[in-house]
């Protein structure tokens, strides 16, 4: 069995709203390891995402840090550098997707645009994190991965990255302050420009495939 650290922790980026992101990597069956607080992969998965150059395969060959090896040796070192990231197009075509199904959730007059909001935030970093991986070879793999692509960065508000972001906290875990009316709506009246920017993007990304 191998205990890997990855995400902010790693990135040396945690602050109020982060969790410590534990990757377990096992043989078998591993019931004591609880998913609430592992990610748990077999040695084969893992295997199968490096040879697909899955974003998550350079994550953690990136960024992960040993904590607990049961021989002593490092297994993802010893995986060497994931294979070329190719699926970019179809992955950043997917959150592009997902983003819009929010929007028009939104548009709708959804009564949990709160979870709408959250789930255009996962949709936005994704997005981010593919692109810069797939188009830029500097792969971003941060929250704010949208806000870090040089003059490709998203063009909205800090306040409006950061009510979404909340969002996304607030569902997926219960963490925060509740979220005002007047800062859901400042953050809705910038979900046009955010999906202008993910198709100019996209468009970036079927050229370059």
């Amino acid at each position: 069995m191998h205990i890997y650290a990855f995400g902010s922790i790693c990135r040396g980026e945690i602050c109020f709203g982060s969790d410590v992101d534990l990757l377990a990597v096992v043989s078998g069956s591993s019931p004591e390891l609880k998913p609430e607080v592992f990610s748990v992969y077999s040695y084969k998965r893992l295997a199968e995402l490096w040879k697909e150059g899955n974003p998550f395969a350079w994550h953690l060959a990136l960024e992960s840090k040993l904590l607990f090896s049961s021989d002593g040796s490092d297994a993802i070192k010893s995986m060497g550098q994931p294979a070329r990231y190719q699926r970019c197009p179809e992955d950043c075509e997917k959150f592009l997707s997902l983003f819009k199904d929010s929007y028009r959730s939104i548009q709708s007059g959804s009564a949990s645009t709160v979870f709408d909001l959250g789930t255009a935030f996962l949709s936005i970093r994704n997005f981010a994190t593919c692109f810069s991986l797939g188009v830029l070879g500097r792969p971003e793999f941060s929250r704010h991965s949208a806000l870090r692509l040089g003059q490709r960065k998203i063009g909205i508000s800090m306040d409006s990255y950061r009510v979404m972001e909340r969002a996304r906290i607030l569902c997926t875990r219960g963490d925060g302050s509740v979220l005002t009316r007047s800062e859901i709506c400042v953050a809705i009246g910038e979900l046009g420009g955010v999906e202008s920017w993910m198709e100019n993007l996209m468009m970036e990304v079927r050229r370059h495939e």
